[in-house]
């Protein structure tokens, strides 16, 4: 085993998830968040039979060349939550690496902690070895499980990853650091399909639909009196105006009960301070207050229109230079991860290649737990974390999950005991790793990999990671050694 510990500035984490890949390179005061993010696609120009790493396009190239018309079979090899094509994940990697944060092969001293979807095979693992050391040349490399990572994150070694991606959510539970592997599920609905179920809801606001219900291509002479032929571009229209949406920060996730988690005062109208410095509602509550003083000096009829305007939650958005009204309707956008019939049956899923899933996220995250021994599910229930990029701008998603669940566990104290799970916690990033104050629990799986890369590397002596010295002794089985998930 080589004794060589790392510069913090020459580290790499690379975090793998379904749809992305993100990478940085160094270790600072402040951990800092991902240089580097891509979409984890690759695209070949059509009839290459057999494609090499080098006849793979990803990140922006791809993005320009799909903007360019060129005819390409897109894939996305690690989509099913495991590797599908190792030439497409080195594609994708070596992007990251050299193309990403600047590498040079030829003078690699750089350490990689990878991370990868829970539950791949010994094979996947000493596969990863020999693209990083073989093809990349890297100095010593470990390899972390994804949801592992993101309970580091949120400073926990118990708990419940809830991992929202675009197309799937992950469920994970996790005791002491250890992955319950045969607890782990997953629900084929995730973001995507949320972003299209908020498109179908919009067809019943009037407003959005007048304003968009007009064709562009409609003449400027049209006479005022005629009917305005229909958008043909609608249904993309109505797409676009949803993931603008979604990505204003203009979505709350309703709780199972209306309201839940959300009042601050007692009954004798005194502030709980402490409830409001918990749920991070410090501002709102201020703006609160600022609104309440200026309501002192508003007539009756500026009162009664602003509580109109409060009760039906109304917001206006600019999309493609036009103003759009929206109400109430954008805090159902997760309801299709709690009841997936709701897009199931719509006409897009037909060509997702994906089963329709029998049961809502509370049930599968139930389901899971209870896969775990009796005395085990109150510590997994104590730390959920639901994650995922959406998290960093749909609030309240494990506040909306965590009421569901609580019909899955006992309330009568006659039916408690000492092992009886008693409540359900949700858990998050802390407030003090500043660079991720904005990313909600989007960056947490990379964030809780640069915490372990900080301490894998610069430990030679604990052997939590395979030098360059030992592969070229022991050839990619040596992962093995290193991988606690396999032993």
């Amino acid at each position: 085993m080589s004794n060589i510990a790392f510069r913090d500035s020459s580290i790499v984490v690379v975090d793998t998830a379904r749809t992305s890949v993100r990478a940085g390179l160094g270790l600072h005061e402040l951990l800092q968040i991902p240089s580097v993010e891509i979409q984890a696609r690759v695209g070949v120009r059509k009839g290459i039979a057999t494609p090499k790493v080098t006849d793979y396009v990803v990140g922006p190239q791809l993005d320009d060349a799909i903007a360019a018309g060129q005819e390409l079979d897109i894939f996305w090899p690690f989509q099913y939550g495991d590797v599908e094509d190792w030439i497409q994940a080195e594609a994708l990697w070596k992007y990251a690496l050299f193309t990403g944060l600047h590498l040079k092969r030829a003078q690699n001293e750089s350490p990689v902690l990878l991370t990868l979807p829970a539950g791949l095979s010994r094979s996947a693992y000493e596969n990863a070895a020999r693209v990083f050391f073989e093809r990349f040349n890297v100095a010593s490399f470990a390899i972390l499980e994804r949801p592992t990572a993101q309970l580091y994150a949120a400073n926990a070694l118990s708990g419940l990853i809830v991992d929202i991606d675009e197309y799937h959510t992950d469920i994970t539970p996790i005791l002491d650091g250890i992955v319950l592997h045969p607890a782990r599920s997953s629900v084929a609905v995730g973001a995507a399909d949320c972003e299209r179920y908020l498109a179908h809801l919009l067809r019943a606001n009037s407003s959005v639909m007048g304003t968009l219900n007009t064709s562009a291509s409609a003449s400027p002479s049209t006479s005022s009196s005629e009917a305005s032929p229909p958008n043909p571009d609608l249904d993309a229209d109505l797409l676009a105006l949803a993931r603008q949406i979604r990505v204003s920060g203009l979505i709350k996730a309703a709780p199972a009960v209306a309201g839940a988690g959300d009042v601050f005062e007692s009954e004798d109208g005194v502030t709980d301070i402490a409830a409001i410095v918990v749920a991070g509602k410090e501002k709102a509550v201020i703006e609160s207050g600022m609104k309440k003083k200026q309501n002192k000096t508003a007539t009756a009829q500026e009162l009664a229109r602003a509580r109109e305007i409060e009760a039906l939650d109304l917001v206006t958005i600019t999309f493609r230079e036009k103003d759009i009204t929206i109400g109430k309707e954008r805090h159902r956008f997760c309801e299709p991860l709690f009841n997936p019939s709701l897009v199931a049956g719509m006409e897009y899923w037909k060509g997702t290649g994906r089963e329709v899933p029998l049961l809502g996220l509370q049930d599968v995250v139930a389901q899971a737990v209870s896969l775990a021994d009796v005395d085990q599910r109150q510590y997994i229930y104590g730390g959920l974390f639901v994650t995922g990029e959406v998290t960093s701008k749909v609030k309240g998603i494990g506040i909306a999950l965590q009421t569901r669940l609580a019909t899955y566990i006992l309330s009568s104290p006659d039916q408690q005991n000492e092992v009886q799970t008693k409540y359900i916690r949700t858990i998050k990033v802390p407030e003090y790793f500043a660079e991720y104050r904005e990313t909600g629990e989007g960056y947490a799986a990379f964030l809780g990999a640069c915490i372990v890369a900080k301490i894998t590397f610069n430990d030679p002596l604990a052997k939590n990671f395979l030098s360059k010295v030992d592969y070229s002794a022991k050839g990619p089985h040596a992962i093995l050694e290193f991988s606690p998930s396999l032993l």
